[in-house]
């Protein structure tokens, strides 16, 4: 085997806090970096006596969708495979990551997006599910119709990602014989809803759903305030963003998807070793993922080729996961390329600022 190998690590998160992703390293932070995730699982494979080559993390910004464009996540993806990487890790936007995908297979690049795609898969392109553009949205009318809602009314981007979430959530609230009363779409970057939502409000809705990345998820809980609806609301993992900055305080009340769970015993322990505060058990569970799913693959690998990587990450198999309720396992196999198998998504909402898990 090779004494070294190369990853590559593709930051296009940027819009979590409207920093520059192309501003010189070193700059400003990098929001959502899970470098040190990587090095720490590597390191204890290499404890453990599984793993003894070296690795060079290489990184490549994007200031990718929606905020920026799909050609900039293109460079990048295409700066980190001309720079001799193995593996690259990232996009982790929805609608970035279907732009890598076809690069991925083009390329023959042994990827793994950790976004909400689940189109962005493919031979080379592997997916950690970091929420779900169509199971989350089966998780939201459940966890509406549990709540006795039949009349729904639906805000969404009009983006891929607001535009797929509809598409699920209207099949499954068919299923569960709910009824979409009303949908506006509106821009990933809006800052101004009230007419959308009086518009909206209109159709005598019993629950209220906001799809989409989350930018403009504020300015709906603002309109929807403003208006004196106080019936239950919902969003899909855009609510992630309640970790950062006012987001929470702009959206309390909000139920969301969320990924991790305070009854996992695998996330508890992570938790524990790491002396970890309870606020960080999202980016602990994530991060945890991440890197072992990238050092297992590497250590499973059966040389540091391309071909050799892909085929390590289809080894990786029914590893606990620290996301998702209890139970939640992690791999992939030949033909599975989703890394997070069982009940991975988590009902929580968000209160004063704290998020509080809702009963299953």
């Amino acid at each position: 085997m090779a004494a070294s190998v190369k990853i590559g690590i593709l930051n296009d998160i940027a819009d979590f806090t409207g920093e520059d992703p192309s501003a010189p390293e070193g700059s400003r932070p990098v929001p959502g970096d899970i470098t040190g995730w990587i090095e720490r699982e590597i390191d204890a494979l290499r404890q453990s006596g599984r793993f003894d080559a070296d690795v060079e993390l290489i990184h490549a910004y994007a200031l990718g969708l929606p905020s920026g464009t799909a050609e900039a996540v293109e460079h990048a993806y295409r700066q980190l495979a001309e720079s001799g990487v193995s593996l690259i890790v990232g996009p982790a936007i929805g609608d970035n990551a279907l732009v890598a995908t076809p690069l991925a297979e083009q390329l023959r690049m042994p990827t793994i997006n950790w976004a909400g795609a689940e189109r962005a898969r493919g031979r080379w392109m592997f997916q950690h599910q970091v929420g779900s553009h169509e199971d989350e949205s089966l998780v939201i009318a459940r966890q509406m119709a549990s709540l006795g809602r039949k009349r729904l009314a639906v805000i969404y981007d009009l983006s891929p990602i607001g535009t797929r979430h509809l598409k699920y959530l209207d099949g499954e609230a068919r299923v569960l014989g709910m009824e979409i009363a009303t949908k506006e779409g509106i821009s990933p970057l809006a800052d101004d809803v009230y007419d959308i939502a009086a518009m909206v409000l209109k159709a005598a809705p019993d629950g209220v759903v906001y799809l989409g990345l989350g930018l403009s998820a504020p300015a709906v809980s603002r309109a929807l305030d403003r208006a004196g609806w106080d019936g239950p609301r919902i969003m899909n993992t855009a609510g992630l963003r309640g970790y950062h900055g006012d987001f929470a305080h702009a959206c309390n009340g909000w139920l969301y998807i969320d990924m991790h769970s305070d009854a996992n015993s695998t996330l508890k322990a992570v938790m524990d070793r790491m002396e970890a505060p309870r606020r960080q058990a999202l980016a602990v569970a994530k991060g945890h993922d991440i890197g072992r799913l990238v050092a297992e693959g590497l250590a499973r690998a059966s040389d540091f080729t391309r071909e050799g990587v892909r085929g390590g990450l289809e080894q990786v198999k029914w590893l606990p996961a620290a996301e998702g309720h209890e139970g939640t396992l992690l791999g992939f196999g030949a033909h599975d390329r989703g890394a997070l198998h069982g009940r991975y998504l988590v009902v929580r909402q968000w209160l004063d600022g704290e998020t509080r898990e809702v009963a299953a």
